[in-house]
């Protein structure tokens, strides 16, 4: 078998969880899971936090049969809502939470013949400007709701474009929006992300919703996962497969962009970017070797790197090399690609297995 592994601790995503409800005490938390959990597979996230959350949050009905499988009775929201008729006829059926956030999807919910009522969640469009109402179009749209057989609990829900910058001038000005809509009756709040759990009590509602920080990954760029007291949930790792010693001058990789500037010893590790390690990383990325962090030498290949291995001289022939995880954070990853976390995880393919810690 090929030696390249996804190791997902399962106990350090529970922690994460559990740091999300500390940090947000007395409300719930739906732990958001789409994207097959951040990369992490939403199925075994979701069995691991069962008897820990309040719910989950995935993006479509797609994603939400995954994980209605493990929790047959956990709340589950649809942050993208139904897309036709059909669909909420299943999210009825499955007991699922429905986002609303356009006259389309409100129009399909008022005609569609359903089983039972269903739990709404009206999405304001507080200065994101991707989805939502504006707030005089919700009020309109709340009116009818409140009164329509097919509805059961009306709640809000909104979502911050710059609560992973701290202090910036829209914060305040999406607050003061989704407030403004406070005089209407709703049965349930939410506004806060994983970077407004951290950092802004101000918006914690009845409900919140943890995504990155679950997964050990820090939503600010100037703040770092264990200073937030996240632990890492992924760590992928190769094998030095091959290893060469280079004369000074000698290149390494595609387009000879790395070139040894002395008598260089180059190893080869098992991944690639058709495994989800970025392309973009330049040379001087570290990775992790025997607890030592050395530094990528030349373009990541699909299925191969080349790591600079002159300064630990004891490395060996099916060494194993931390591309992230322990002793390289996903955020350093994503920072040296000019990247997020979040982009990171969710593209690590289907071709590297996964093995789960309990």
């Amino acid at each position: 078998m090929r030696p390249l592994v996804a190791t997902v601790d399962l106990a350090a995503l529970r922690h994460n969880y559990l740091l999300a409800k500390r940090s947000t005490p007395g409300r719930h938390a739906f732990a958001v899971v789409k994207a097959n959990a951040y990369g992490h597979g939403a199925p075994q996230a979701a069995q691991a936090l069962a008897e820990l959350a309040d719910g989950f949050a995935v993006a479509c009905i797609e994603e939400a049969r995954e994980v209605r499988q493990v929790v047959a009775a956990a709340r589950l929201l649809l942050l993208e809502g139904c897309f036709d008729a059909q669909e909420y006829q299943e999210a009825a059926q499955s007991g699922l939470d429905v986002v609303v956030q356009d006259e389309a999807q409100a129009a399909l919910l008022l005609e569609a013949r359903l089983e039972r009522p269903l739990n709404v969640w009206l999405k304001l469009d507080s200065g994101m400007h991707r989805l939502g109402f504006t707030a005089e179009a919700l009020r309109d749209c709340h009116a009818r709701l409140r009164v329509a057989a097919n509805v059961a609990e009306l709640n809000l829900i909104s979502h911050f474009a710059c609560a992973d910058e701290r202090g910036h001038p829209s914060i305040e000005a999406q607050l003061q929006r989704y407030s403004s809509l406070l005089d209407l009756p709703f049965d349930n709040l939410t506004l806060a992300n994983s970077a407004a759990v951290l950092t802004l009590p101000a918006t914690h509602m009845d409900w919140v919703r943890p995504g990155i920080m679950l997964y050990g990954a820090s939503p600010f760029a100037e703040l770092s996962a264990q200073e937030l007291g996240l632990k890492p949930v992924m760590r992928l790792a190769g094998r030095l497969i091959a290893m060469r010693d280079l004369a000074a001058g000698e290149a390494v990789g595609y387009g000879a962009n790395w070139v040894a500037e002395r008598p260089s010893r180059i190893g080869t590790v098992s991944c690639g970017y058709a495994d989800g390690y970025p392309r973009t990383a330049p040379s001087g990325t570290p990775l992790a070797i025997r607890g030592q962090r050395v530094p990528l030498a030349g373009r990541v290949s699909m299925d191969m790197l080349a790591v600079d291995l002159t300064d630990l001289p004891e490395a060996s022939l099916g060494d194993e090399v931390e591309l992230w995880g322990e002793l390289v954070s996903i955020d350093e990853l994503a920072a040296a690609c000019g990247t997020i976390g979040y982009e990171l995880l969710t593209k690590v393919t289907a071709r590297v297995p996964r093995s789960y810690k309990p």
